[in-house]
């Protein structure tokens, strides 16, 4: 592989942000997706372990140069304080998934509750019409269970929530950076 084919390699990159709860941060950081044209795969933001803090979740498909401008591009942003850059390997990811099935499929189908407990998915309710499923996991069971319940035709909605990450790190990747700034 020449030097050009490894700067186009893309990789999945999971960017963490964060940012004061300020309106209109979150389309700055979109933007600068849009601009680069890289699609953004899920993004998550909710507030973070230190207060009047927000954490975005982003993932993406890219080229390892391009990863690197966009967060520091991010970065640039007035409201934004820091941004990181990971590959699955250095977080602890998961998602959260909603299935809605056919409440006479799974009574018809033993095997459907087989497949229940078999994800450590659990029922949230359950009435005659459909019964809602929550899972919790890493996004390959999401799928296996996803499709299974395919396999059954029994699903009538499905979402799922993207990643949620924390790193491998003590505490929060912009901890050492609002240190280093009040002193």
């Amino acid at each position: 592989m020449d030097n050009k084919d490894k700067e186009t390699a893309k990789q999945f990159y999971t960017l963490l942000v964060y940012s004061e709860n300020v309106v209109g941060v979150l389309n700055q950081v979109t933007a600068v997706f849009t601009r680069r044209q890289v699609n953004i795969e899920s993004l998550n933001v909710s507030a973070s372990s230190l207060e009047g803090i927000h954490k975005y979740t982003i993932t993406c498909w890219s080229a390892p140069d391009q990863i690197e401008k966009i967060t520091k591009q991010i970065e640039k942003k007035i409201d934004v304080i820091k941004a990181n850059y990971y590959t699955n390997e250095e977080l602890f990811i998961h998602e959260v998934a909603i299935f809605k099935i056919s409440t006479p499929v799974l009574l018809d189908n033993s095997e459907i509750s087989r497949v229940i407990r078999k994800y450590g998915a659990c029922m949230m309710e359950v009435n005659p019409t459909y019964s809602t499923v929550l899972q919790a996991g890493l996004t390959e069971d999401i799928t296996d269970l996803y499709e299974q319940f395919n396999r059954f035709r029994c699903i009538l909605q499905y979402t799922r929530s993207g990643h949620i990450a924390v790193t491998r790190s003590f505490d929060e990747p912009v901890t050492d950076y609002l240190n280093k700034h009040q002193e």
